[in-house]
């Protein structure tokens, strides 16, 4: 009996840090991860968005960049953290939909292993051709692919990527056969479009909009539900004859799982008030983003929705990466 009261006494004493930590919280600074290189669009939206969610949660938060391995560094890092809320992440497409397919041996379950706190927003793919392109429209993109089986060829950036998933279900879709030629990162391959290298490839605005508004691409077609205000005049795929083909990247913020409630409510309710700051909205709109405030439900929900959306296409594209 003394024993097992000296053994209860001492796990209490263990445990005592983590209530009074739990208590306060937040009480130091959080870290955000970021699971691709500073600079890009994902690393700006987290440091907009983080910088309005300071003053609302009470303490900064510290971006850490952990690019690598399809964001699968990153997010094996933060599904192995401490559930204490000072670990936290960017998500996006890859880790909340796709890395479960392309892996055979994914270090983390995207459902069982995060608490998902909820969404930023999502911006649309648009298809874009090299401006010398014979096509001016989508169905003579079309025309010319089924005319010319295996002679057109899209980049993208990288195996796995948004960009490479979205032309392979518009290839299903369609009906037509489009060679992929990956890059590293959508820059170069951007450029080799504008060059005319490759003639087309979905482009996510955040990358790709100065490059449409300025004509060193032309865009035939947006991957949304509706048109975009930066692209009043672009039709839409379903618009021009393609449906059921809505292609989208979006974003939003993860834990380790476990997290406690009152932690994610208070992060929640703070990404959904940073989502209506000026600044960020000024930065979302000129990334072509629709923001997405809602609950931790909302968000999960989607997110699995879109899995198994992708899951089909991946799975029918037979992609891999291992």
């Amino acid at each position: 009996m003394q024993r097992r009261q000296l053994m209860a006494f001492a796990a209490a004493g263990l445990a005592a840090p983590w209530v009074r930590a739990q208590s306060g919280w937040p009480n130091q600074s959080i870290r955000w991860i970021v699971p691709y290189p500073a600079g890009g669009g994902t690393d700006v939206l987290a440091r907009s968005i983080s910088e309005a969610m300071r003053p609302l949660v009470g303490q900064p938060f510290v971006i850490d960049n952990r690019p690598g391995a399809a964001t699968n560094i990153g997010a094996d890092l933060v599904a192995k953290s401490r559930p204490d809320g000072y670990t936290v992440m960017s998500a996006d497409n890859a880790v909340l939909a796709f890395n479960e397919f392309l892996f055979s041996k994914l270090p983390y379950h995207p459902e069982k292993d995060f608490t998902y706190i909820g969404a930023f927003g999502r911006f649309p793919l648009a298809l874009v051709v090299n401006p010398q392109f014979p096509a001016k429209t989508l169905k003579e993109l079309l025309d010319y692919a089924r005319a010319n089986p295996g002679k057109l060829n899209y980049a993208s950036p990288g195996n796995g990527s948004p960009h490479h998933l979205a032309m392979e279900l518009f290839k299903e879709r369609t009906r037509t056969f489009i060679t992929h030629i990956p890059y590293r990162g959508a820059a170069p391959a951007l450029q080799d479009v504008m060059a005319g290298q490759v003639p087309c490839m979905f482009l996510d605005l955040p990358a790709g909009l100065p490059a449409i508004t300025t004509g060193k691409v032309r865009a035939l077609a947006i991957g949304s539900a509706k048109r975009v205000a930066q692209l009043p005049d672009l039709p839409t795929l379903a618009e021009s004859g393609v449906k059921e083909s809505e292609v989208y990247a979006f974003q939003g913020m993860l834990g380790p799982a476990g997290l406690p409630a009152d932690v994610v409510a208070k992060l929640n309710d703070a990404i959904n008030k940073a989502l209506q700051s000026p600044d960020v909205v000024k930065r979302m709109h000129d990334y072509g983003m629709e923001a997405q405030p809602g609950t931790p439900q909302q968000f999960l929900a989607m997110a699995r929705a879109e899995s198994r959306r992708w899951g089909a296409v991946i799975r029918a594209a037979g992609v891999k990466l291992d």
